[in-house]
């Protein structure tokens, strides 16, 4: 049995015929502030979004521990000072239910819902190459014509969910932490089976293992995890930040990675061991992503790395009791290679009695029987599974619609060999569709929400310049296109990131193209790049129909990006963003 946290959609009519400015897909942080920007600069919108309500990511992912890992006084929006200042979070880290109700107020406040249509999943977006229109069809029988069609679809939102053989004889449920119940799931006095030790697993077992009878945990690959240590929100230090959140927010935008906090940009090796440990302490005890500041050259220098690694492996070493089952939590990979994780009393949690560690990566799960998991002829018994397997990163959201551009082509055919987008905001050949975080831009590897508002400002001003000149469609060149993936390509080759099986190149998804898909040449050094373009006129994208050169709109929603980079923090990959020349 499979739960799912969709309710039944309330009946409406199917809407029919009406021609759009924009069509929007999705209602998650992305969908949310497009409409808003949109709305703004005098475009008719219509946003479809899969679940009954607003959220995106933090409307699905409900598992218990959920909680973002950027901490909450920087991650929110900044389009709106008064937003800032009359929201607060409680804590350091807002858990999930924090956010959902943070996007809940966005929508309510600036009034979003009514242009919002729930509980319907967009089926196909075809171009109408005639009429320059997108063609838009959902599964609730809606169909409707944009000029522009923007997927606000995410990146961690297609659940990967195996198909383990066996699945159907199970008789518990069997949920996935990406599309969790909307009612309290109850472990108490249960025997619970989780497969996966990623993120979503870290934060979620310890909270498990609080109810559970027997905790069996499959880990194939195991991951690193720097504490949290999370609090209650420190009410001086957010007067502060309140007191000039701009500047915070100027300081977050010229960091590689979209937010701030202190970076050490001088090399490990160049300390002694005995400062390095030190190092590693201090920035250990603070907690969280921050830790891969106490060097600049941790992602870059592998004799570097191997030093944070080994660092971390003694830490796990330290906190687990058990020497075999400490030695199978430690990872062997480049530490940060995949996104690094953050827990609350992870480690601690395999000292627990009823908390057992199976090795999955020889041996893997042969099968689901009646009352649990199969390894190596071996059942462990469960009542209840979950699925921690993460998601079709990047691109799954986009290959369940059918997208059909000139000419018939499929954006399934044409990323066939991996996306192929420039600037990752759109694609050759598919005119006025933009992609906000897509394949090539930084995406995960910066902070969400701030690069959610890079796009859709510089897709907002791109759209009222088209208005204004009188042009039908955009597309970027193949020749800018291609070059720019080039540009991605290879600044990711400075990076350690791109050297093991991750996510971030689609590998834990069998058949996969191996393609490292964000942009790793830093936040910063991409806005300018965008800025650039769009100042240039748009260059390497083509413009069809409209006067040759029109004033800018009166309204620049872009003019907040040029904000200069943070030279104290230059990393080898920004560097070499910069060296490598894009056409």
């Amino acid at each position: 049995m499979t739960t799912s946290p969709s309710t039944a959609p309330s009946s409406r009519p199917a809407e029919d015929g009406t021609r759009y400015d924009a069509v929007i897909v999705g209602a998650g942080f992305g969908g949310l502030y497009m409409l808003h920007a949109l709305r703004r600069l005098g475009f008719s919108a219509r946003v479809f979004e899969a679940g009954d309500d607003v959220g995106g990511t933090w409307y699905w992912n409900r598992y218990p521990g959920a909680r973002c890992d950027i901490e909450s006084l920087q991650y929110s929006y900044s389009f709106d000072p008064d937003l800032d200042q009359e929201w607060s979070w409680s804590e350091r880290y807002a858990p999930q239910p924090e956010i959902l109700a943070y996007a809940n107020h966005v929508a309510d406040r600036f009034d979003l819902r009514r242009d919002i249509r729930f509980a319907t999943r967009v089926t196909t977006a075809r171009f109408d190459e005639d009429a320059a229109l997108w063609e838009i069809e959902t599964d609730r029988g809606d169909r409707v014509s944009g000029w522009f069609c923007i997927m606000a679809v995410g990146c961690l939102s297609n659940a990967n969910i195996p198909d383990f053989p066996g699945r159907d004889e199970f008789e518990g449920p069997v949920l996935h932490t990406g599309q969790w119940p909307h009612e309290e799931v109850d472990f108490t006095d249960m025997r619970v089976a989780v497969i996966g030790t990623g993120s979503s697993a870290i934060q979620s077992i310890p909270i498990i293992a609080r109810q559970a009878s027997r905790l069996t945990v499959f880990q194939r690959t195991p991951n690193y995890s720097v504490p949290a240590w999370n609090r209650p929100m420190d009410r001086e230090q957010e007067r502060e930040v309140k007191a000039d959140y701009p500047g915070l927010r100027a300081r977050m935008r010229g960091r590689p990675t979209g937010f701030f906090f202190p970076f050490n940009i001088d090399p490990a090796l160049g300390s002694t061991p005995e400062e390095r440990e030190r190092q590693y302490e201090e920035f250990w005890g603070r907690g969280g992503l921050p830790f891969l500041g106490a060097y600049g050259d941790l992602l870059f220098d592998a004799d570097a790395n191997e030093t944070a690694a080994e660092f971390a492996r003694n830490k796990i070493r330290s906190i687990v009791r058990e020497p075999a089952t400490a030695e199978l939590l430690c990872p062997d990979n480049v530490f940060g290679c995949k996104r690094l994780c953050v827990d609350t009393g992870y480690y601690e949690t395999y000292n627990l009695p009823h908390v057992h560690l199976v090795n999955v990566s020889d041996t893997p799960i042969e099968r689901f029987a009646r009352d649990g998991v199969v390894v190596d002829g071996t059942t462990w018994p469960a009542d209840i599974i979950i699925c921690a397997t993460g998601f079709a990163a990047m691109t799954g959201s986009f290959e369940r619609i059918g997208i059909t551009g000139r000419s018939g082509l499929t954006l399934a055919e044409k990323w066939r060999a991996g996306p192929r987008t420039c600037l990752g905001l759109s694609s050759h050949g598919f005119p006025n569709l933009f992609m906000i975080t897509g394949p090539g831009s930084p995406s995960v590897l910066a902070s969400m929400i701030q690069a959610i508002e890079q796009h859709v400002d510089w897709m907002a001003d791109c759209m009222a310049h088209l208005r204004d000149i009188g042009a039908r469609t955009i597309e970027p060149g193949a020749a800018a296109e291609d070059a720019g993936v080039d540009h991605v390509n290879e600044v990711a080759g400075v990076s350690l990131r791109s050297t093991c099986s991750s996510w971030y190149v689609g590998a834990n998804i069998p058949g996969r193209p191996r393609v490292f898909m964000p942009y790793i040449g830093g936040f910063p050094i991409y806005v300018n790049r965008c800025n650039e373009v769009m100042d240039a006129g748009y260059e390497g994208f083509i413009i069809t129909g409209g006067a040759p050169a029109a004033a800018p709109p009166e309204v620049r929603l872009t003019e907040r990006w040029h904000v200069p980079v943070d030279i104290d923090v230059i990393s080898p990959a920004m560097v070499a963003a910069r060296q490598v020349p894009v056409v």
